[in-house]
This record gives C-alpha cells, structure tokens and sequence, in this order.
C-alpha cells in the first residue's frame, strides 16, 4: 500500500506540472503565432504569380462552396489548378461547371493511381507539374477562404522574406462532443509542437498544414520533391519538415477568421478519419510504441480524477482538484484563441477518451488489414514504414537534409 500511495503521489506531481507545462506552451504560442487577420502588411505593386493547387476526391458535399471561396480571391495575380483524383460522386461534374465560369480555374483529371504512391500526394504532383507559379498554395478541397487570405498571406511572406507559410485553420463544428476533440488536439499542440520555435533555424521545430500550405516553388526545388513523400500520409507536416531540412525560412500563423474548415460531421466519420495517420503519428507504425504513448498521456491527463477516491488523504484530493482546476483554464484559454465554445473545455476528459479510443482503433485496424485502407487502395505496413518520412524527433543536423 506504501508504494501504491508513492506512486499515486508522484503521478498526480507529473499530471500538475504537465498541466503548468501546458499552460506556459499555451502562453509561448499566443506570443509567438500571430493572428494574420489583425496584421496590415502591404503588397508589392506587381505581386508573384501564385498557383493554388487543390486536391479534391469526391468532395460533392462542402467543394462549390469552398472553391468559389478562392475563386473571389482579391489576389491580383493567381491561377487555380482543381485535381480530381477519382472521384466517384459529383465532384468533376461541380468543378467543371465552375470551370466554365472562372478561366483562371483549371481541371485536372486522374482516373487511375500509378503504384506506389498516396492518391493526394499524387493529385498534388500533378498539380503541380501543371502549375506556373512562382509561388505554390497547396490546400485542402474542403477549405474556405476569405477573400483577402491569399493576399495577406503573400504579404506576410514577402515583407518577411519567407519561404514557407504555414496556416492554422478555425475548425467548423457541428457538436459539443467534437468541440473537445479539437481542444485536446490542440492542447497536445501548444505542448507538443513547438510552434514558436518554427522560425528558428536550427530548431528542430517544423510545421505543415493541409487547410493551408503556402512556398516558393524555388524552395521545393532545393528538395528531393514530392516524389520523396509518395507513402507518406502525415504529407503535410512531412513537407514542412523537408522544406525546412533544406534551408527554407518557415513561418506559421493564424488563419482564425480568414480560413475555415468544416471539421468531421460525427465521430464515427471522425474515427474513419482518423485511420489513415493517427498510428503514424502515435506510433509510428509500431504497435507497442503506439500503445506506450496513448497509454502514458491517457495516463497523465485523467491522473487527477485518481485523487477524489475516498481512500485517500484531503490533501490528495485538494491537490487534484487544483490539477483539474489548472487543466479547465487551460482548455478555456485554447478555445478562446480557436475561437471554440468555452462549454467543451468543461469536458476535456471526453476530447481524451475519444482520441485515445480512435487512435488505437487506428493502429488496430492497420495491423488486423496488414496496411492502411484509404480511398478503397491498401497500403501495406511494410511499404509504408519502408517510406515514413515524418519524423517527431528530428534535430537540426545537416545530415538531416534530403535533396
């Protein structure tokens, strides 16, 4: 019973710094991620040609919308490349009718995937091989934009002189319970991703984006190209890190008011969502590191309800209620900045349970298939950790470079 109490004690320790740690990372995000809505940046008078790619896979629900969206663009110099990779709805139908209302938008039609490739980063090589600008905006089919995004964003690169800008998108919801999914998500970012230290050289730190993706062509060119993360399905952040592997000069910003994305309609479509990257991210498409990570934040963040059983002294159960007091202001402060309702952070420990239950059904159903099911293509495990390029624990080395 001794050691039993020891170790409760020193976890609800490891659960209270944890959440101090989560408050402080919150703190150096807000400081170091600015709201490119409130930023007032000019453009040059004869500004870059900008090609925006979009990938789209039937998308008939959210995609009129979402690209006239660009279309409205204020950017005065920009060409939209849609790539229809497949798509079996109504997809090709929509753009092609937007097409005939927009010169500036071009169609690219896939019907067949070559061996060995992912089907969006195929859709965005082709894109791109058909792209002229100096510039390119890689971004999600399903994503609104005001229509003074692009011009901001071109703005912020230039007079900042980077190469890569990389958007954090505001999540459009349709339920409190998928409120406090995106609040854990974001919670385990500020902890996790390092967001301010993106723009440091020799920080290990990178960013991506698939709501928003925007860098000199000349950056990617001093790459080994998309041809490298063909098999790789966390795409966005991996391009992120092989931009900046190569010397680009990355930046990461808010897009909150100015770029939107419709989250999940369920957390079942959320969970089939989920199958695709979340044991890549987790795990690395290795089942007991999976299992070691999930259990040990699992762990971590529900260690305070430990304390309210009523074996244990006061002190232990007014130490997790200081815990979980720490925890709900955090969450308050994360929605707040997301721009979420403030009620799900009252409901945290669901934003836990539902990930961590969808995250180890992902890595269930990866090694019950033998691969990875998405778009009705299997990708086998092998093939897929023989061409993992996301790393969660790269350095700033220059071994570390691809080109």
């Amino acid at each position: 019973m001794t050691y039993l109490r020891f170790g409760i004690h020193l976890l609800l320790i490891l659960a209270l710094n944890y959440w101090i740690l989560s408050f402080f990372f919150y703190r150096k995000l807000k400081r170091a991620v600015p709201h490119l809505e409130k930023l007032e940046l000019p453009l040059p008078p004869k500004p870059p040609l900008v090609s925006v790619i979009m990938p789209a896979c039937n998308e008939a629900d959210h995609l009129e919308l979402a690209v006239l969206s660009r279309l409205k663009s204020d950017y005065p110099n920009a060409e939209f490349i849609l790539v229809d990779d497949r798509s079996t709805d109504a997809t090709l139908q929509i753009v092609n009718r937007l097409a005939a209302q927009f010169p500036n938008l071009r169609i690219i039609r896939i019907s067949e995937l070559p061996d060995g490739w992912l089907g969006k980063v195929h859709a965005l090589q082709k894109g791109l091989e058909a792209a002229n600008g100096e510039w390119i905006l890689f971004t999600d089919a399903d994503v609104y934009f005001s229509p003074d995004l692009l011009s901001r964003s071109m703005a912020y690169c230039l007079s900042r002189d980077k190469d890569h800008l990389a958007l954090l998108p505001q999540f459009l919801t349709s339920s409190l319970l998928l409120d406090t999914v995106i609040s854990h998500f974001m919670r385990l970012l500020c902890l996790m991703g390092r967001l301010s230290k993106v723009e440091e050289p020799r920080s290990g730190a990178a960013v991506g984006a698939g709501a928003f993706s925007l860098f000199r062509r000349s950056a990617l060119e001093r790459t080994s190209g998309l041809e490298w993360l063909r098999l790789e399905v966390i795409d966005d952040i991996a391009l992120g890190q092989m931009l900046k592997y190569n010397g680009a000069r990355q930046a990461v910003a808010s897009g909150i008011g100015l770029l939107k994305v419709q989250f999940y309609p369920s957390l079942k479509a959320m969970a089939r969502g989920m199958e695709k990257n979340a044991f890549a991210a987790a795990g690395e498409f290795k089942p007991f590191r999976l299992i070691a990570n999930v259990a040990a934040l699992f762990i971590l963040e529900m260690s305070p309800f430990i304390a309210f059983l009523p074996c244990w002294h006061p002190l232990m159960r007014l130490a997790g209620a200081a815990t979980l007091l720490i925890s709900i202001i955090v969450s308050i402060l994360v929605n707040k900045w997301m721009r979420q309702t403030v009620y799900s952070a009252f409901l945290w420990p669901l934003g836990t349970i539902f990930m961590t239950l969808f995250t180890l059904r992902s890595g269930f159903l990866a090694l019950r298939r033998g691969g990875i099911i998405w778009r009705g293509t299997l990708y086998p495990l092998a093939l897929l950790r023989a061409h993992r390029r996301f790393s969660p624990r790269w350095r700033a080395e220059p071994n570390n470079r691809h080109s």
